[in-house]
């Protein structure tokens, strides 16, 4: 065993089922099943992959006890007839050749199941909701919201006893064929707002029967649900219980104190675990990712701790923990497993990579929520920095085996250097040609907007490092230099080009485009952003050159908080991707900021989830955001526009940032027309594509040399 994680590394028991080690795969929503609910090739590879991988447990995305009533997603998978059964067997089959136990989570999905009220049916509840307030609906772009919104105006049916009785028959007889399919465990969902979780919150449950009311009362349903599982499996078979500590933001919701209530509760009817976990205000954007998919490191482990200090069954927690902090836990006995959802869709490897001492190598999750944003787009679920997730079961062995090629690959950004590291892997010879002085590309300044970036960057760069690829950096990729090295194939990930879009004022001194900013922050200076600043700041750059300080991006991060060649109050022009995370950044370090934005709704290019987060807490902390604008002006001292409405504005300003103007760039493409060899372009090369973008079309385009 490894020196270190040890308690990570751990066998572990759960009833009378023992893990090879503490780590579980996260219940998530994948959307990965067939269209009648089968689990087939899909979800099967998708959970071999995990473990492969090394993890102890795998538990199943939501598998719908009542299908397709309660269904929250087109591809979930269903348990809820025995035709699911042989389907469900594949998938635990594989998981157990990899020598990792598998778990089926029971699930209905009552007042969050949008597929009923996609398909007409009512959704089932304890008792009619409220309407649901704040600026959820606000955070989304037109074409997401058709998606999420497609099925019109829910209903509700509130549950009689009839009804109730036969939801405590559906999970027992779904955890019936569980036990038929092999499952070495059943995971019931009592969380995230489901039917179970909406009888146990006070705000959604006002019922004055049986049901509701006392804190057992409301509890009552979970226990008849968790001890008719019991009943149907008998004393053996382990079952785990998933609750909400707490509903995050929403008043009169479900606190510690219920959950703790619940906890001793469901242990009484015939848990063997119980995962903690929690819910939120689903009308509050930012709260989206305050729960169960926390942006916040440890978000429910003080929940956690609270609950296994009155349990004598194991506790499962989940909620951004990094390894060392989930180690040192465990061993401390502040709960008993860890469950990963993110980290694991970024590298279903991390638990063997742990095992074997190799942490730096695996792949980090930077935290995007490309994921979960994906789900609530009404998609299957994608990775931004893993593009095989979800396609495993396409993937084909396409090694070198028809002969060595070959490959140039001109742009050292994310897109170029995951190509690079694919080929090389696969055993052809790999060229990367990188313009400038480090690797990176536009990594590097997304790296200093939003630090998680940063551990990618690291990733990349230490990835293409230790593989024969031979780069060559401060090179200016055309068809001359690249003939040269008599390519078998090249692939052209140079990026977007960005420039200054017409705009009056746009030449005054104080106004920088993204790419002049960039240029600025990183200390790659032209001849604009020459003219743009003091000799004293193009000093300082020069000096940080020559020591290497300016390439050190933490540092760079924090002398930033410091001083920056910024004025006090600063406009961006543009309120997508980069401005807004330019508008986090500039006043994280004391400027006053105000977003100016042509469109309707803001946030393109940001994932849907991540979005929400950050347009509240720029609202939170002061930055004025003005969407609908038109007719926006610059002149020495002031930004002029007009609002949504029509009606004039003026913006007092020091510093003007364009976040604007960027398109594919066919530089390279051009100059290699009628090539013999081909050419592939990937990323912003053909569009302003993002890092999930260039990642994914990185493998694609890897796939496609490999395979000719």
């Amino acid at each position: 065993m490894a020196q270190s994680h040890q308690h990570l590394l751990s066998n572990g028991k759960i009833g009378s089922m023992t893990l090879k080690n503490r780590m579980v795969v996260a219940a998530m929503g994948a959307n990965f099943g067939e269209l009648d609910g089968r689990s087939g090739d899909r979800v099967r590879a998708y959970h071999e992959a995990q473990a492969a991988g090394g993890v102890g447990l795998v538990i199943s995305g939501a598998c719908g006890v009542a299908y397709p009533v309660g269904c929250v997603q087109p591809n979930q998978i269903a348990i809820s007839d025995d035709k699911y059964i042989p389907g469900l067997k594949a998938v635990v089959d594989a998981v157990h050749a990899h020598g990792s136990k598998f778990a089926v989570q029971l699930h209905h999905g009552g007042l969050v199941a949008a597929e009923d009220t996609n398909n007409g049916r009512p959704l089932w509840c304890p008792s009619i909701p409220g309407p649901m307030q704040g600026d959820f609906i606000d955070g989304f772009l037109m074409e997401e919201l058709a998606a999420f919104a497609g099925g019109g105006m829910p209903t509700f049916r509130v549950v009689d006893q009839d009804d109730i009785n036969l939801i405590i028959q559906q999970f027992a007889d779904g955890a019936k064929r569980a036990i038929a399919a092999g499952c070495d465990a059943v995971e019931v969902h009592g969380g995230h707002g489901y039917i179970l979780s909406s009888f146990l919150s006070p705000k959604t449950n006002q019922r004055t029967d049986q049901y509701g009311g006392s804190d057992e009362n409301r509890a009552r349903l979970i226990c008849e649900v968790v001890a008719a599982v019991r009943e149907a499996v008998g004393p053996d078979f382990p079952v785990i219980v998933k609750i909400d500590s707490r509903e995050v933001g929403k008043e009169g919701g479900i606190t510690v104190e219920h959950a703790k209530v619940t906890a001793r509760l469901i242990e009484a009817a015939g848990a063997d675990a119980i995962t903690v976990s929690a819910y939120h205000d689903g009308g509050q954007g930012k709260m989206h990712s305050a729960s169960n998919i926390p942006h916040e490191e440890n978000a429910n482990v003080e929940a956690a701790k609270a609950i296994k200090a009155i349990v004598s069954i194991p506790v499962i927690t989940s909620g951004r923990i990094e390894l060392d902090v989930g180690d040192q836990a465990i061993g401390r006995g502040e709960y008993d497993y860890l469950m990963m959802g993110r980290k694991l869709l970024a590298d279903p490897d991390l638990p063997n990579k742990l095992a074997e001492g190799r942490i730096q190598d695996i792949r980090p999750c930077v935290y995007c929520y490309t994921c979960v944003s994906a789900i609530y787009k009404v998609e299957s679920m994608l990775c931004a920095v893993n593009p095989e997730l979800g396609v495993e079961y396409q993937r084909l062995d396409l090694k070198a085996a028809g002969g060595q090629k070959h490959v140039v690959i001109v742009g050292g950004g994310p897109g170029g250097m995951e190509s690079a590291r694919r080929l090389s892997l696969a055993g052809h010879r790999v060229t990367l040609l990188e313009k400038g002085p480090v690797l990176g590309g536009t990594l590097r300044f997304a790296a200093l907007a939003y630090e998680p970036n940063q551990r990618l960057l690291r990733w990349l760069i230490q990835e293409v490092n230790r593989l024969p690829i031979t780069i060559k950096l401060n090179t200016e990729a055309n068809k001359e230099t690249i003939d040269a090295l008599q390519p078998d194939a090249v692939i052209s990930a140079v990026g977007a080009r960005r420039f200054m879009p017409e705009l009056p004022g746009n030449d005054f001194a104080h106004v920088y485009s993204g790419e002049d900013m960039r240029r600025l922050m990183l200390g790659d200076f032209d001849a604009s952003v020459t003219r743009k600043t003091s000799a004293f700041t193009r000093l300082l750059v020069a000096l940080g050159n020559m020591t290497g300080l300016i390439r050190n991006l933490d540092f760079v991060r924090k002398i930033s908080h410091a001083w920056m060649p910024l004025g006090k109050r600063v406009v961006i022009i543009g309120g997508d991707l980069v401005g807004l995370e330019l508008a986090e950044y500039l006043h994280d370090r004391g400027r006053d900021v105000t977003v100016l934005h042509e469109e309707p709704r803001m946030g393109a290019g940001l994932t849907l989830v991540r979005r929400l987060r950050l347009l509240a807490e720029l609202k939170e902390h002061g930055v004025t955001l003005h969407r609908g604008v038109s007719n926006v002006a610059i002149d020495k001292t002031h930004v002029s526009f007009n609002k949504e409405k029509g009606e004039g504005g003026s913006v007092a300003v020091d510093t003007v940032i364009v976040a604007r103007g960027a398109e594919g760039n066919q530089s390279i493409n051009s100059q290699l027309e009628g090539a013999k060899y081909p050419v592939y372009e990937i990323g912003d090369s053909t569009g302003v594509t993002y890092i999930e973008g260039a990642i994914r079309d990185a493998m694609h385009a890897a796939d496609k040399i490999m395979a000719a």
